[in-house]
């Protein structure tokens, strides 16, 4: 009996394939980590569409790509003929591949179109593509043509043409205005499937002359556009009114548009049609209707229903789509339209044809030497498909016959395969309506196995569920799959099952049954062995059930949900309330281990469960809410929490063991923590040890553990109010003794005497000591010298002494630990030096090299090493003034040292004072201490820049002179050459004035300037010189004296140096009711100048005012009638009066009373009767002027307007004429007048020239009034250029002036 192969496939692992002599079709990738090296027909991968439309102006590219072992060579036919590439410059194929790229940019695409196909081809067989039909896009023009205007009769129906070129491929149609808005549609007008235009009735609103139809075409992206159609539609009115005309007023049509009508369906035609469409296609059905009123469309199948999920409506209901066509959805359909006239019926009957479809396409086929196996090609289509077979490319009846293969309809049977009869086999299956094409190859395939399941793969359940390994394998013929486990065998038994596939399956996963698993897999070619891990895990389980909560309604609900699960498994914590998520409200708050619900209502009530899941496993609880009415609530008491009980070890390890607990109540106050303590009964019985700590939501915790410790283990909770009490200890667990794992901390060696070496180290504790006996063993040797390690074993110490050693010699150290069961690691290697001793001699050569007159750098040679005897921390270099050189007593100074660290052997001096003797001597140090000091050595320092004079001042201020004292520089360093002096007046905007410039003798303390300009401020720059320079300059300022009252100055704290001169003059003051104004002058150098003031006889303090800048200010809110003290203060930064002007005495006056009556006043009374003598005198003029009678010239016409445009002109000599009193209402010569010879009083009257005074009004080159406006416009003057009556008074003043 032939055995039976198999393919399988498990999660994530590559195709295994099982063969047998009863083998299915099996689909073998080219994965090259799987199958790398095996032979390999070829398989097409990509290639173009059947139907294949280019862009003309693109590149055509033809794709066909394929895999194959080894890579497949490739070549063209087109229109059944091969297909040369290398003889066209125009065409070339990618590399590694059968693409083809055809040029066409100088070429047209026409002469490439074809029907073309690919074969990929190796030593294996040969592949086909489809027949690939290449054409080109086309997007022809719009045939000329000449559109008529349309015009309808309203309420008809209509139908505009589109009739768009034919194109490839075909146009995408819709209908535009001139302004490219898309004209709009309704159930009364709609565009059908082909492009035209429906009107099912026309409305006057549709009369337009842009009823404009685009073709746009999708590869090419152009769009085209046919004429423009004019559309007028007539109503009755304009029917008649043109009818009349013709037939002498007959009233044709009457009064009504074309009469309503019942539907009558235009698209199809008739009361039936026909519509094929294939299977898998979309059905198109169209229904449009005409009528008035416009018909309403609807959609039925006659024998059934619409099919559902795949039906849509478009275009108002006028046409129904039905995607992915099914043989099921042949039959009649019926479209209706009705409108209030009546209803109409068209029958649509569908037929439903079908290309070619796959029931099942051939796989490729890998076969063992002598197996038997099947290519079967099922295919169904209407008409049903005929199937033909090709081998290779080649008709299967044309290639050399084969006993081993039969071919029986749409099967091929291979039996007793033989190596090197590997071979590609084509599948068409085809019909009127199209073809299928499939290739699938036999690879005939010795091999041995391979396991593909990756080594060391890691299984993860959870303890009691079954475990699953996998053996995925590959080979020809098939492995036989055998399970090992530390090298015992492993059979079908109660513990394990073995699958054909290769799977173990161990039934109930126990915590043992984690480690190593080994799979095996042999064929008569060979074997392979794989190794897989299995990790069993504890179970995730919720320590304890919901608790059922009855809670009022506005207080708070909290579920509990605590979890105990493997430590290496992270939960995470799902809530669902009546089986559905959690509402979307912030009151609900979700935790790690708990739910909060925050002020319940009545529709929180339900059954909540939660649930806790890892990437294993998961387990749920549920409870119920009942929400009641509110009570009064008693006081909540805050207390410790209640101690955990229940204490648990599981999963025990050598070193590791996890412990479970379940907490105790809370008393009303969360748990913060858990406090995980143990007992170490055998080195410190009674003693309890903080382990560690794990947060209050929490109930397990993972403890790594030490050997050779005997725990009890207990555990505290923390809560706001404090701790709980230790829970009942757990079991004691004992770990086994080992050997120590790590060696003593902190090893060091060094010397505490000249010939020892001390080795210390921090001992390790009871908990590393992992076992009984517990020593160190030193050891030590002198560095880069061959020799073994002196050792010594040591007990219950932390340090040895290595007495008789050499003087600061390096040595290697290192410290193990040892106990009874062994040694611990390695130790690491420490590098130390015995003792130190001082240096045995001073360095030589010592030299100073002045650098300037403050900085001198000292050099020497280094000492050699061996006799700094330690290790070399620096030299010092002592040095020490011995006095200046321009004095000829010693000056004493402390001594200073510098340090220079390291092997340097210079270094620099810095801050030395010019011009002075120096001694210094160097040494070299360790950390011993110091060696010999060098013979001491002297330098000088080179004059410098001397220093600051010791002080400035000015005393003898007068008018025109003044005189300078100071003293010399208390540093000269050098000696004095004598002194500059340069000053410069000061405005009083602080701006400098020239700089004049004075040498001073050196042996002067004195200097008197004359000449200078009275009551001004004047800076002086001073300082000493020697011949490297000046020093420093000390500054001052002075005013000289206006006149002798102001020679007085301010008082000035003893020991502060100020100008010398009055800072203040010319004070002045003003009184007004509640306030005063005081002016100054002020010259000083401080800007912090305040105004001061204080009521006479007052004891309280000087109020005071800052001036910002100015020499006038106002103090506000003075008392009327009270008498005040005031003056003007200058302040330093210190706030210290360094000016102050002479003390004021001002008084403020008081205030009569207020109660006035304004018709009493003086001056109210005399404005009054000037204004009425005013206008009396105004009267007379006008009286006078208007009574005076015959004419004035115009000359006072043109004093009082200076504008000619204004003016009357003659019209013989264009002379300026008079004004006549006689002619008030005749127009002036040369004004306009009105051509029906009247004047207009409303149209005139806001002439701009009445708003000017004395007529002045103008206009600048925009035409805007520039004219200054009076306070009255006077309407009816002689100025208008449309009246001549009187002048009015206004007018007739500035005449008169």
């Amino acid at each position: 009996m032939e055995r039976e192969r198999k393919c399988i496939i498990r999660g994530g692992a590559l195709l295994v394939l099982f063969l047998g002599h009863a083998v299915r079709a099996l689909e073998v990738p080219l994965d090259p980590k799987v199958l790398e090296g095996l032979p390999q027909p070829p398989t097409i991968t990509h290639e173009s569409p059947k139907d294949y439309i280019v862009d003309p102006r693109e590149n055509i590219v033809i794709h066909c790509e394929a895999k194959g072992k080894p890579h497949p060579s490739f070549s063209w036919t087109r229109n059944g003929t091969h297909f040369d590439i290398d003889k066209d410059p125009k065409v070339m194929m990618k590399p590694n591949s059968g693409t083809l790229v055809i040029d066409i940019s100088m070429e047209k695409a026409e002469a490439y179109e074809g029907v073309y196909q690919c074969t990929a081809r190796n030593e294996h067989g040969a592949a086909v593509s489809n027949n690939i039909v290449i054409r080109q896009s086309r997007s022809p023009l719009w045939a000329k043509e000449r559109n008529e205007p349309i015009v309808v009769q309203e309420g008809v129906p209509l139908l505009l043409q589109c009739r768009p070129p034919a194109g490839l491929p075909p146009p995408i149609i819709f209908w535009m205005d001139n302004n490219f808005q898309r004209l709009p549609q309704s159930s009364r007008v709609s565009q059908a499937l082909n492009g035209d235009l429906y009107f099912s009735n026309v409305l006057t609103e549709d009369t337009r002359n842009d009823y404009i139809c685009y073709a746009r075409f999708p590869h090419t992206q152009t769009i085209q556009q046919k004429q423009p159609i004019t559309v007028k539609v007539l109503d009755m009115d304009a029917i008649n009114e043109t009818m009349a005309a013709l037939l002498n007023d007959t009233d044709f049509f009457g009064d009504s548009p074309a009469g309503e009508r019942r539907p009558t369906v235009v698209v199809p035609p008739g009361s039936s049609s026909t519509k094929m469409v294939l299977r898998g296609e979309t059905l198109e059905l169209e229904c449009i209707a005409e009528g008035l009123p416009t018909p309403e469309i609807s959609w039925g199948k006659v024998s059934g229903e619409l099919p559902s999920g795949r039906t849509s409506f478009h275009s108002f209901q006028k046409t129904l789509k039905v995607a992915e066509v099914t043989e099921a959805d042949a039959g009649d359909y019926k479209c209706t339209a009705k409108n209030s006239l009546g209803t109409v019926d068209h029958v649509i009957t569908v037929i439903v044809k079908a290309a070619p479809y796959w029931i099942r396409s051939p796989r490729n086929l890998i076969l063992a030497p002598k197996e038997r196996g099947e290519l079967s090609c099922k295919a169904n289509g209407d008409p049903k498909p005929t199937i033909t077979w090709s081998m290779n490319g080649i008709p299967i009846e044309n290639t050399p016959k084969d006993l081993n293969r039969k071919v029986e309809d749409d099967t091929i049977v291979f039996t007793n395969v033989q190596t090197g009869s590997s071979a590609v086999y084509q599948c068409n299956a085809s019909n009127e309506y199209g073809y299928l094409l499939a290739n699938a190859f036999v690879n005939v395939l010795a091999e041995p196995p391979r396991v593909l399941t990756p080594p060391n793969k890691l299984y993860q359940v959870i303890r009691n569920n079954p475990a699953l390994l996998d053996c995925a394998s590959f080979g020809s013929p098939i492995p036989n799959i055998t399970w090992f486990r530390d090298s015992q065998t492993l059979v079908d038994g109660d513990s394990y099952i073995l699958h054909e596939n290769g799977t173990l399956e161990i039934h109930m996963a126990q915590t043992q049954d984690s480690g190593r698993y080994t799979c095996i897999a042999l064929n008569t070619l060979g074997s392979k062995e794989n190794h897989v891990l299995l990790e069993v895990k504890e179970p995730t389980r919720i320590l304890k059930q919901l608790d059922y909560k009855v809670v009022q309604r506005n207080s708070d609900a909290v579920f509990e949900c605590r979890v105990t699960h493997d430590p290496s498994l992270i939960p995470t914590v799902t809530w669902l309330k009546d089986s559905g998520e959690l509402p979307d409200d912030e009151r609900f708050v979700v935790d790690s281990d708990s739910l909060t619900i925050n002020g319940v209502t009545e529709s929180d009530e339900g059954n909540y469960t939660c649930i806790m899941n890892t990437t294993l496993d998961q387990d749920s609880a549920s409870a119920v809410l009942t929400v009641v009415e509110a009570t009064p609530t008693p006081a909540i008491v805050y207390e410790q929490p209640d101690h955990p009980t229940d204490l648990e070890l599981t999963d025990q390890q050598a070193r590791s063991v996890q412990l479970t607990w379940i907490p105790g109540d809370e008393h009303n106050s969360p748990i913060q923590k858990f406090v995980i303590q143990y007992e170490d009964s055998l080195h410190q019985p009674g003693v309890w040890h903080n382990l560690t700590e794990v947060p209050g939501t929490k109930t397990t915790a993972h403890l790594k553990l030490s050997p050779y410790v005997y725990y009890t283990f207990r555990v505290q909770a923390v809560n706001d109010v404090g701790f709980s009490q230790p829970s009942p200890p757990s079991q004691q667990y004992r770990t086994e003794p080992a050997a120590p794992e790590e060696n003593p901390s902190g090893v060091e060696a060094t010397g505490n005497k000249h010939d020892n070496l001390v080795i210390s180290w921090t001992p390790l504790s009871g908990l590393q000591s992992n076992g009984p006996g517990l020593q160190y063993k030193v050891m030590w040797r002198q560095k880069d010298v061959e020799s073994d390690w002196d050792s010594v074993m040591v007990t219950n110490v932390s340090k040895f002494v290595v007495s008789g050693t050499p003087t600061f010699v390096p040595y290697e150290v290192k410290v193990q630990a040892v106990n009874e069961y062994g040694n611990a690691p390695e130790p690491e290697i420490f590098l130390g030096h015995s003792g130190e001793d001082l240096p045995t001699v001073a360095p030589e050569n010592v030299e100073a090299h002045v650098q300037n007159s403050t900085l001198v750098e000292v050099r020497w040679d280094p000492v050699p090493s061996s006799t700094v005897r330690g290790r070399l921390k620096g030299y010092k270099v002592q040095y020490w003034k011995e006095k200046s050189l321009h004095k000829h007593h010693p000056h004493h100074e402390e001594r200073q040292v510098l340090t220079f660290s390291g092997n340097k052997t210079h270094g620099k001096l810095p801050g030395l004072h010019p011009y002075s003797l120096y001694t210094f001597n160097v040494r070299v140090f360790n950390r011993k201490g110091e060696g010999p000091p060098s013979p001491d050595q002297e330098f000088r320092t080179p004059e410098g820049v001397p220093g600051r004079p010791a002080f400035l001042r000015v005393v003898n201020v007068n008018l025109d002179s003044l005189t300078l004292e100071w003293e010399p520089p208390v540093e000269h360093n050098g000696r004095l050459t004598g002194y500059t002096l340069r000053y410069q007046p000061i405005n009083n905007t602080n701006e400098l004035g020239p700089l004049e410039e004075i040498a001073v003798l050196p042996n002067e303390t004195s200097y008197t300037l004359l000449n200078l300009k009275y009551s001004t401020r004047y800076k002086f720059y001073f300082s000493a010189n020697t011949s490297k320079g000046s020093g420093p300059v000390i500054t001052e300022e002075a005013v000289t004296v206006m006149d002798e009252v102001l020679m007085r100055q301010p008082a000035v704290d003893v020991g502060k140096v100020r100008p010398v001169g009055p800072a203040f003059g010319n004070v002045s003051s003003s009184v007004r009711e509640n306030g005063a104004v005081i002016s100054w002058e002020y010259w000083g150098p401080d800007k912090n100048v305040f105004v001061e003031y204080i009521v006479e006889n007052s004891k309280e303090d000087w109020k005071k005012e800052f001036v910002n800048g100015s020499q006038t200010y106002q103090i506000k809110g003075l008392k009327p009638g009270t008498s005040y003290k005031v003056r003007v203060v200058a302040k330093d930064q210190s706030d210290e009066t360094v000016h102050s002007t002479e003390e004021l005495l001002i008084t403020v006056p008081a205030i009569a009373s207020r109660q006035v009556d304004i018709a009493t006043q003086g001056w109210f009374i005399g404005l009054m009767c000037a204004i009425a003598l005013l206008i009396l005198v105004l009267l007379i003029i006008c009286f006078i002027k208007r009574n005076k009678g015959g004419k004035y010239p115009v000359k006072e016409k043109e004093d009082a307007h200076a504008d000619p445009e204004i003016q009357p002109m003659k019209e013989d000599d264009g002379t300026f004429g008079e004004y006549s009193d006689t002619e008030d209402h005749k127009p002036l010569k040369g004004s306009r007048t009105p051509s029906n010879g009247t004047v207009k009083k409303d149209d005139s009257d806001d002439s701009l020239v009445d708003y000017g005074e004395g007529g002045d009004g103008q206009f600048n080159e925009d035409g805007s009034f520039i004219g200054q406006y009076s306070g009255k416009k006077e309407k009816d003057t002689a100025e208008g250029n449309e009246s001549s009556e009187a002048p009015s008074p206004v007018n007739a003043m500035n005449s008169f002036v």
